[in-house]
């Protein structure tokens, strides 16, 4: 369970908080900020110890998790199948869990697809450090 590489488990969730801090930052920040509700300075009087932690602490439970299901197949996967693992994690199981929670907080469609464009590429990223680190 605990037989895994901590270097990529790391990698990988750093590699999914930079591809936060493009995605929600210049690429789809100012959209999102809308989408969310929020106004800039709203955002700024957040808790950013807590919410960057939290995140940081979240993306390293999902790296860990990648890690240890990559482990317990039992067989080594290609570098596509590991990349194509996590792609499909993200679309068969964090896409429908956001948007079925979207759908009943009656959250906009701009949000959905902002977020799940993230979480894609974040599990994107993420597959990819430990497809190559394994």
């Amino acid at each position: 369970m605990f037989d895994v590489n901590w270097l990529a488990i790391v990698l990988g969730a750093l590699a999914g908080f930079v591809v936060g801090g493009i995605w929600y930052g210049p690429v789809m920040g100012k959209k999102w900020i809308g989408a969310v509700g929020l106004t800039e300075d709203q955002i700024k009087e957040g808790n950013m110890g807590l919410i960057y932690g939290g995140a940081f602490a979240f993306s390293l439970l999902a790296s860990w998790t990648m890690a240890h299901t990559f482990a317990s197949y039992g067989y080594d996967l290609s570098v596509f199948a590991k990349i194509m693992t996590a792609f499909g994690v993200a679309l068969g199981f964090i896409v429908p869990a956001i948007g079925t929670n979207y759908l009943f907080s009656q959250k906009s469609k701009l949000l959905f697809f902002i977020d799940a464009g993230y979480w894609l590429i974040f599990y994107l990223a993420m597959g990819t450090v430990h497809a190559y680190l394994p």
